[in-house]
């Protein structure tokens, strides 16, 4: 059992929000977006994972910049906003967030909570 975690619940209702949406987008039908919990070493990780498009491994690093978009030919409604108001919010709370992915395997998001 994972121990209680103190947080504004709207907001990381909004972080949530804006890491299911991203998926969503770019997972495409019949794929899978799974949410998890559990605890690593001294954190406890909630993440996001899909089985999308995947991010290029050289846009990578630059997913939580405001205005980016991760393949920025597409034209999918989206602002390029939601990673980094994600982030800005994981961060007031002191808390961290990362993503890994693999083309054409999917993404995963990771917000890190110090026990």
């Amino acid at each position: 059992m994972l121990p209680d975690l103190y947080a504004d619940p709207d907001r990381l209702a909004q972080v949530f929000g804006n890491l299911i949406s991203n998926s969503l987008r770019h997972t495409p039908q019949g794929g899978e977006i799974v949410l998890f919990a559990r605890g690593e070493e001294k954190n406890i990780v909630l993440g996001v994972q899909d089985s999308g498009s995947g991010i290029a491994p050289e846009l990578l690093p630059y997913i939580f910049e405001r205005f980016r978009r991760g393949d920025p030919s597409r034209q999918d409604g989206g602002s390029g906003l939601g990673l980094a108001i994600a982030k800005a919010i994981v961060e007031l709370h002191g808390w961290s967030i990362s993503a890994e992915s693999e083309i054409g395997k999917g993404a995963t998001v990771k917000i890190r909570f110090p026990l």
